[in-house]
């Protein structure tokens, strides 16, 4: 199946809500996602709203989709701009200019179709493309549990870039970091 890769439209706010309570019903999502299906469902429109506008707008965070011929969205992934100094939205400090991928998704029935690798190429190419400020590296950081992720990461040409450090609140579990330099 053709997909077509874009960033999302501020527009399409109801449409990005049922794609990530979609991912939240995941049986990975435990360990993929910071919240679960029950706190996103319940947030207000206005939320919704205003998260979209924020990633259409591509400065801080971006977050594209993979749409179907028939316009239904089957995956998604987002980038978040870390500078080295800024309080950390996720994981440790940024030591340079960096994007960090989150919010990775494809539905069930479309994986194995090549609609992530897509996905992840856009966000390096969208990554490497930036201008102020010029990136250095591409992170992201997953539970070491979700060996499906790992390996797209692995595809995708990422290397590990720490070792495994604790997840809060979870001594026994583990998350790695991963990288791909620019």
């Amino acid at each position: 199946m053709e997909y077509v890769i874009r960033p999302v439209r501020a527009e399409e706010w109801a449409m990005a809500r049922e794609l990530r309570l979609a991912a939240l019903q995941d049986p990975l999502a435990s360990i993929a996602f910071m919240e679960s299906y029950e706190e996103a469902a319940v947030r207000p429109d206005s939320f919704w709203q205003e998260r979209t506008a924020t990633a259409a707008a591509g400065r801080e965070v971006i977050q594209f989709i993979g749409e179907a011929p028939d316009g239904r969205w089957d995956g998604t992934v987002s980038l978040l701009v870390e500078r080295p100094g800024a309080e950390p939205r996720i994981g440790k400090p940024a030591p340079v200019e960096q994007t960090h991928v989150v919010g990775v998704f494809v539905r069930p029935e479309a994986r194995g179709s090549g609609l992530a690798d897509a996905l992840f190429r856009a966000a390096l190419e969208w990554s490497w493309a930036l201008e102020e400020p010029r990136v250095d590296r591409v992170r992201l950081i997953f539970h070491t549990d979700n060996t499906r992720a790992e390996a797209l990461y692995h595809r995708a040409g990422f290397v590990p870039s720490a070792d495994p450090s604790p997840i809060p609140g979870d001594g026994m579990a583990r998350e790695y970091e991963v990288r791909r330099d620019g």
